[in-house]
């Protein structure tokens, strides 16, 4: 049966109880007795109130039947007596009083029979009752729970009466006194319980709670045990349920309790409990050696010799290896996470190391504590392909060859052995040649250089700062300049190939892209400058932004804004140049991520790492406080710091060892994916594969179609790992698009073989003719480039002629929405008065909110249009489909909650938008000074523009005088002027 080895949720224990029950004379107390063992089995799994209630209720009946018989059972004795069943009953209830938000039911239930004893005890027995009764009310006013004001209530009642009228207003005084900061206690967590409950009791949403619950500077004991109780029985139904991530979520929970209790002291059912909630959790199986240890040690140094207690450290260890879980079979099975082997393996053998130390091992501690490493390393091997990049028990290995084995041959054919192992891995070739260094291996180590230093490495880089390193410690002058020539000879041909392989990658992620849009979106017969009419989606819808108005009154282009034009050769039209680009901010390949660091690492620390690897400057750092770890970025301000950051990977801080790579290697583009697909779902799917550190969406403001988003993982390895979903069919027809985001796939493409006439700035993804309700053009489009340095270069087609018109190029600005020319709406508003009407302000949104997600969140309700955040107030704006959706938003009485704060919701009011700054004053000096007009023809793409009537020339520089020579001018003036 399952539940012998394991622990199982009450979906598989309820039926049990029941056939249990059914199977025996519970009408006996041998009967009762059996079925109430099983009741205890089950409580020992997981927290279950549907267990608990049933205990109770069971409890209940049983003692109603014993009590009312009229001869009792030889063997019944003390068992269902009032004082058995209270205590038993006690026991139950203080089982589920760490939920706060549920526990009133099992206490209300213990209430109430406690209430009809009481109405039925002798009034000999009464005064005592009364007293029990206080004493239970009294200590439930001091537990932080949602209905403390019924409890008072019931003391209040119970108070009334049973006991004097003059003992009322006293009582009611000192127990108010004594509930406060229990009261207190629950209003703190009010909103993260009704956070909780309107995320669906997800386990995101526990590990959220459990984490705010941590940082407080004195977390109470009580909840917090209850919160880590409630979210293992959550996990344990889901991973019973097949659901994606919940094993992972269980072994988290296990091990955050772990630690936090493990000050109180926990005896050997609590562990037993962990081990079998969590049987493929090395890091659950470490913690309890480490506590066997302990546990020996005490013993030890109290004279107590007595085994039967504790479970002996190699029995635990063996316990662990039979589940099987931290083995692969044959190489067709599932791939085991080697993260859960290595801290196993480590916890047995430190337990060795330290005893052979002490002198407590029976003389074949050294034996053991090798065969123990060795066979770990050998698992972990077989394990996966990838392995152990962090090589954490060959280190262990090696340290204890080099110090306390004192036999460093050992120690180098150990890395010796795991280099020819992990051939590409730049990690485990300078390990080896660090080994051949220590040992005094000099003309090995070089040897090992040179041969390695062209050979594919996933970071070569690493190895020749090493080699160069190396060579300026112990190598001549010929030998470091022999160094230097090769390591550039090889730096070179290593960016050449990485240019190719970066060209095809790019190459074919943008026709798959092409395939996917032309695919799944409508087009029309648009010509697409610089790019094939067939591989580019054009799409007919519109979007409305108006052109921003040039700041030069006069109508004249500014010098720098010229375009560059060069004369060709035979008379032919003037060729654009496109203006030089200043350099970006190179965020993705400037910036490297450092996870694993202790709780207590400050800024301070990142920087005197990585300045003493001569990394550079640095721009920014910032750290993330996930609920089971610390995590940072580290943007340099050039590039070239970066290979020089990323030898620090494996480096301690604070004793901890930390693991340090380019950001970009653990982030993802997620694409394709079902349009039912939010921010949970993504992160269900993607939790498997290890801990997800961000999720970013796109915005939606001025197109809800898009659908893709970035995830980025603490560690390169889980992002390769969930690479397997790429291409995989979530829905029919619709396979999922996974690809690591390398902004190496950004660089600009040429087209050489383009048509000298034709201008070609790019890889376009989308182009969207405006068009009126007829269906005629509007006589502009917008074209959406696939790169930003694309779009800016095609900045220089501005004024370029087309079809004997001059068009007009330049950027859309998002502040700016289009003109109505009509300016009235179906409704019979005008246009910004029928999107007011339609709109709604939303207040209290968490700082750093993304738009995207406030956008699912919102279409999950109601029927959304479009979002804009306006981040300095937090504050946004939703327009809706029509003002029926808008009243249904104004009206919803239940809470939408985002990010532990409830939104606030408010009617849009009239006037400027709250979030955008004022618009500058003009320019000149008057108020109706119309604008010159240039010496060129106005662009404009579709039609001629035609003066229309009334139009007025505007008078030259020469004649516009300034306002106090012309005297001052009254209404009359002003009427002429517009008649």
């Amino acid at each position: 049966m399952a539940t012998n080895y394991i622990a199982t949720p009450d979906d598989v224990w309820l039926p049990l109880i029941d056939a249990k029950t059914a199977a025996n004379d519970i009408n006996t107390p041998e009967g009762a007795l059996e079925v109430l063992g099983i009741y205890s089995k089950a409580e020992q799994d997981y927290m279950s109130f549907s267990i608990l209630q049933k205990h109770l209720e069971f409890l209940v009946d049983r003692h109603e039947h014993f009590s009312g018989l009229e001869v009792e059972p030889d063997s019944l004795g003390e068992l269902f007596s009032d004082d058995w069943t209270r205590e038993l009953m006690s026991i139950v209830v203080s089982k589920g009083a760490g939920d706060i938000a549920q526990s009133h039911i099992l206490w209300d239930q213990y209430y109430n029979w406690e209430l009809e004893i009481l109405e039925k005890a002798s009034m000999d027995k009464k005064p005592l009752l009364v007293n029990v009764i206080e004493n239970i009310l009294l200590a439930r006013l001091q537990q932080p729970h949602a209905k403390h004001q019924d409890t008072y209530q019931s003391y209040s009642s119970f108070t009334t009466a049973h006991k004097p009228p003059s003992e009322y207003e006293s009582l009611l005084i000192s127990a108010s006194k004594l509930r406060s900061r229990a009261v207190k206690e629950y209003e703190k967590r009010e909103a993260s319980e009704m956070v909780l409950a309107a995320a669906g009791y997800s386990l995101d949403a526990y590990a959220t709670y459990i984490a705010a619950e941590r940082r407080r500077r004195d977390p109470d004991y009580l909840i917090l045990c209850g919160l880590y109780e409630r979210g293992l029985a959550e996990a344990s139904r889901r991973q019973f349920a097949g659901e994606h991530g919940a094993e992972r979520a269980t072994q988290m929970f296990w091990v955050g309790y772990i630690d936090f209790v493990n000050s109180q002291g926990q005896g050997a059912e609590f562990w037993q409990r962990a081990t079998r909630s969590a049987p493929g959790s090395g890091e659950v199986w470490a913690r309890y050696i480490r506590f066997l240890e302990r546990e020996q040690e005490s013993e030890a140094s109290t004279d107590e010799m007595d085994a039967g207690q504790n479970e002996d450290i190699e029995a635990a260890y063996a316990r662990a290896l039979s589940t099987t879980l931290f083995s692969r079979g044959r190489k067709s099975d599932p791939e085991v996470d080697a993260d859960q082997i290595v801290p196993l393996v480590l916890a047995r053998a430190g337990a060795a190391k330290r005893a052979v130390e002490a002198g407590h091992d029976d003389g074949d501690g050294l034996a053991t504590l090798i065969k123990v490493v060795e066979d770990g390393i050998a698992m972990v091997r077989q394990a996966s392909s990838s392995g152990d990049p962090r090589f954490r028990l060959e280190k262990f290995l090696s340290e204890f060859y080099l110090s306390l084995a004192d036999v460093p041959d050992a120690a180098v054919q150990l890395w010796a052995s795991t280099a020819a192992h992990y051939k590409s891995s730049w990690a485990a070739w300078v390990a080896y040649t660090d080994v051949l260094i220590r040992t005094y291996h000099h003309d090995l180590a070089r040897k090992t250089f040179q041969d390695m230093s062209t050979k594919n490495l996933d970071y070569p880089e690493a190895l020749w700062d090493a080699w160069h390193n190396f060579e300026h410690a112990h190598g001549s002058l010929s030998s470091l300049e022999e160094a230097i020539y090769k390591i550039t000879q090889a730096r070179a041909q290593l960016e050449t190939r990485r240019a190719r392989e970066a060209e095809k990658a790019y190459a074919a992620a943008a026709a798959q892209y092409a395939e996917q849009q032309a695919a799944s979106l409508p087009t029309v017969s648009v010509p697409a400058t610089g790019a094939t009419q067939d591989s580019i989606p054009i799409t007919s819808e519109t979007m409305d932004v108006d052109f921003p108005a040039r700041a030069d009154t006069k109508g004249k282009r500014k010098a720098e804004e010229e375009p560059l034009v060069t004369e060709t050769s035979g008379g032919k039209k003037p060729r654009l140049e496109t203006p030089p680009v200043s350099l970006k901010r190179d965020r993705e390949n400037c910036t490297v991520f450092v996870a694993d660091l202790p709780s207590e690492a400050t800024e301070a620390d990142l920087k005197a790492l990585f300045k003493d690897a001569s990394c550079g400057d640095i721009r920014d750092i910032k750290f993330t406080r996930m609920p089971e770890t610390l995590v940072a970025t580290v943007e340099f301000h050039d590039r070239d710091s970066v290979p020089a950051a990323l030898t620090k990977d494996k480096k301690r801080i604070h004793e901890t060892e930390i693991g340090v790579h380019l950001a970009w290697r653990s982030t993802l583009y997620v694409t394709n994916f079902p349009e039912k697909f939010d921010d949970a779902s993504i992160r269900d799917l993607f939790g498997q594969y290890g801990l997800i550190f961000d999720v970013r969406w796109p915005s939606k403001k001025f197109k809800a179609t898009r659908r893709f988003c970035y995830l980025q993982y603490t560690s390169p390895s889980s992002a390769e790992r969930a690479l397997e979903l790429h291409g995989r069919e979530l829905e029919p027809d619709r396979a999922i698009s996974v690809l690591i985001s390398n902004p190496e796939r950004k660089k600009e493409r040429s087209d050489a073989d383009a048509n000298e006439r034709e201008l070609y700035y790019g890889p376009i993804k989308e182009i969207r003719l405006a068009e009126d309700k007829s269906g005629q053009s509007k006589g502009f489009a917008f074209v959406d480039f696939e790169s930003e340095t694309d779009a800016r270069a095609a900045l220089a087609a501005n004024n370029y002629e087309l079809k004997n018109r001059r068009i007009a190029v330049t950027f859309t600005d998002s502040r700016v929405r289009a003109k109505n020319k009509e300016r009235t709406t179906e409704t019979g508003l005008g246009r910004h008065a029928d999107a007011r009407n339609r709109s709604v302000r939303i207040r209290n949104i968490p700082p750093g909110t993304q738009e995207g997600l406030l956008h699912q969140l919102l279409e999950k309700h109601f029927l959304v249009k479009r979002t804009e955040i306006f981040a300095a107030l937090n504050e946004a704006v939703v327009e809706l489909e029509n003002p029926a959706e808008a009243g249904k938003l104004l009206l919803r009485t239940e809470p939408l909650i985002l990010g532990g704060n409830v939104l606030q919701f408010s009617e849009e009011q009239a006037g400027p938008s709250h979030g955008q700054p004022a618009a500058p004053p003009p320019a000149t000096g008057g108020m109706f000074v119309p604008r010159a007009t240039g010496s060129r023809p106005r662009a404009g793409l579709g039609r001629a523009r035609k003066p229309g009537l009334g139009a007025m020339q505007a008078p030259s520089s020469s004649s516009v005088q300034p306002p106090e020579q012309k005297g001052k001018k009254g209404q009359d003036d002003f009427r002429k002027m517009l008649g």
